[in-house]
């Protein structure tokens, strides 16, 4: 059988812990093939975004058409989109593809080290133009209140709140990820139709984070381009991170947040001979 194939469509992390490094690490360890479009070209390590440099919209209209024309692609995920022309260009790219493709929206605004990753004015572009398209948006918790218009949500009444508003917006499911809330698990909510199902794992404390949302992002898609249902692939990818999390602290990379262990699974080949 031929391996499943999946697209990201996001900016460069030069560090290699975010980003579309993040996205073809996660593919690969997934035993599926991945595929990518670049957005932004971003100077950036582990304490913080030194600089941006988007990709010309036409550009990314081009390299969609390049891949969709030639590989068989099951699920796309987008993740840095950097500006509203952008997000057009991705939306009119995979229209113009001709076959619905299951998408996975992360919404990313900010950097783990707190860097502007979207213009504030390309947040209505995301509202009204890419979450219509998303087969699921997977924001956290200060990109959900940044969608809606409201605050952080901070109870789970007003995290199913965002939830119902998110889909509002045309999100066929959202998944509400709590890994910046409080307590000792982190618990994340995924809203298929009027369906909530909580989704916890234990909250790990450590600085090694860098990459998280895109590499949850990247994982779901990767499920769903093997061909799991919705919330079996998010249930997964919520189990590989959190051991990609876990296993981050041994890396040893970085002298800021670091990033997670992508390939934690895989066997480091013996190189003393």
């Amino acid at each position: 059988m031929p391996r499943p194939i999946a697209l990201t469509i996001a900016g460069s992390d030069s560090s290699g812990g975010a980003g579309i490094q993040a996205d073809i690490k996660t593919f690969s360890a997934l035993g599926v093939y991945g595929a990518s479009v670049l957005t932004a070209l971003t100077a950036q390590n582990t304490t913080g975004v030194q600089g941006v440099h988007p990709v010309p919209p036409a550009f990314v209209m081009a390299q969609i058409a390049s891949v969709v024309d030639d590989l068989d692609v099951r699920a796309v995920k987008t993740g840095m989109l950097a500006d509203a022309a952008i997000i057009e260009a991705v939306v009119a790219g995979l229209e113009a593809a001709g076959r619905p493709l299951p998408l996975v929206v992360d919404p990313v605004m900010v950097a783990t080290s707190g860097d502007v990753l979207l213009a504030p004015d390309a947040i209505e572009t995301v509202r009204t133009r890419l979450i219509p398209a998303a087969t699921l948006v997977t924001p956290n918790l200060p990109e959900a209140a940044q969608l809606t218009g409201e605050a952080i949500a901070e109870t789970e009444a007003e995290i199913r709140h965002q939830l119902s508003a998110l889909q509002r917006l045309g999100a066929r499911a959202v998944l509400l990820k709590g890994g910046h809330g409080h307590g000792d698990d982190a618990v994340d909510y995924l809203a298929i139709g009027a369906r909530v199902v909580p989704i916890s794992a234990p909250r790990i404390d450590t600085r090694h984070t860098h990459g998280t949302g895109c590499t949850l992002s990247a994982a779901i898609a990767a499920f769903l381009a093997i061909g799991d249902d919705l919330e079996t692939a998010v249930r997964r990818a919520k189990r590989y991170v959190h051991e990609a999390i876990e296993a981050g602290g041994a890396l040893g990379v970085g002298r800021g947040n670091g990033p997670v262990d992508h390939l934690y699974a895989l066997p480091i080949p013996d190189t003393s001979s």
